[in-house]
């Protein structure tokens, strides 16, 4: 079956100090694995397949790809370029909250563990600068699969807003009935709102978290409810603020309704991916259901899913039935406002 639910993003080759367990060095990460796992957890029993979008160089580990179709994802929308991608990504925890980028040598040395040669070398990437042209590690348009182009939902995890904007309109020429768009640090600057004007129109969902919509409407203003509305004028059916540990806020434009869904009161063990999980739940939730609120409902529980171990994967470790569970509890405190 042609996948319905795709998913379009970046790789990574993950270097991971977590809050608490083990380190985990080198292994398949990315905002384009975490958001495809929170889409997996509503899907894996029965539903529409998941087909994954993105770019990686001639040196990535080919059996990471296998494991993506043992997993059910479909991979045909990888391409490898060819040439060297640097794709590491390092993160540090130095408490379930607070994680830094930089630095590498020093947190191990501060763990007492062995640097990793691999990371020889490793500069991390700015998340507040937009590059001049398309990021060589995001995916184009021509990297679409023919079956892809007549999926049911497409959702574009935080990519450079060339790529993002290329990718929303050859979407949307498809004929792709529900687009959602979750966005760069980079884009959410003061500077950029003609750009996220343009690319919301038509959208379905917009995604951004709390510290990315304050940091695009500094200076203008400092209420959450009014920035949603702000925004779904440009064009967007539904916003979506994710407020990490406080949960979610959500604009129905069409309906003029708000609401706030608390988050679920899982165990904080590793928050890497939860903002990613979210869409890909979120995605999977709406093109089941068509309920922005359900959809909402389903974002979350795959985020408090992954926020309890660390992988991209985690989620779909779960107990069968956990997640309904967990779904239903949180829709008896959503609450309209």
């Amino acid at each position: 079956m042609e996948p319905q639910i795709i998913l379009a993003g970046t790789l990574r080759r993950d270097y991971l100090l977590p809050p608490a367990g083990h380190p985990l060095l080198d292994v398949p990460g990315g905002d384009l694995l975490y958001a495809a796992a929170g889409a997996a957890v509503w899907t894996r029993d029965s539903g529409p397949g998941i087909g994954l979008l993105g770019r990686v160089g001639e040196d990535y580990p080919r059996e990471w790809l296998a494991s993506f179709q043992k997993r059910g994802f479909d991979a045909d929308g990888i391409r490898i370029v060819p040439g060297h991608l640097d794709l590491r990504a390092f993160r540090a925890y130095l408490d379930p909250t607070t994680v830094q980028r930089n630095n590498p040598v020093a947190h191990f040395a501060r763990l007492g563990l062995p640097y990793p040669k691999s990371l020889l070398g490793y500069q991390p990437p700015s998340d507040r600068t937009q590059p001049r042209g398309p990021a060589p590690d995001a995916p184009h348009p021509a990297d679409i699969p023919d079956a892809y182009r007549e999926a049911l939902a497409v959702h574009l995890c935080p990519l450079d807003h060339l790529s993002a904007g290329r990718l929303v309109t050859a979407f949307r020429q498809a004929g792709v009935k529900a687009v959602t768009l979750d966005p760069s640090a980079a884009l959410m600057a003061p500077s950029m709102l003609d750009e996220v004007r343009n690319l919301l129109h038509g959208l379905t969902a917009f995604l951004p978290a709390e510290e990315e919509l304050r940091a695009l409407f500094w200076g203008r203003s400092d209420n959450l409810w009014e920035m949603a509305e702000a925004l779904a004028a440009f064009g967007c059916e539904f916003i979506v603020i994710k407020r990490g540990g406080r949960g979610q806020m959500l604009y129905d434009a069409a309906a003029k309704k708000r609401w706030e869904v608390p988050a679920y009161a899982a165990r904080l063990a590793d928050p890497t991916g939860a903002g990613d999980s979210f869409c890909g739940g979120f995605l999977a939730g709406f093109s089941q259901t068509y309920d922005p609120l359900r959809a909402v409902l389903h974002g979350s529980v795959s985020a408090s899913l992954t926020v309890e171990g660390s992988g991209a994967f985690h989620a779909l470790d779960s107990l069968p039935g956990l997640a309904q569970a967990r779904r239903e509890s949180l829709a008896g405190i959503v609450r309209q406002v």
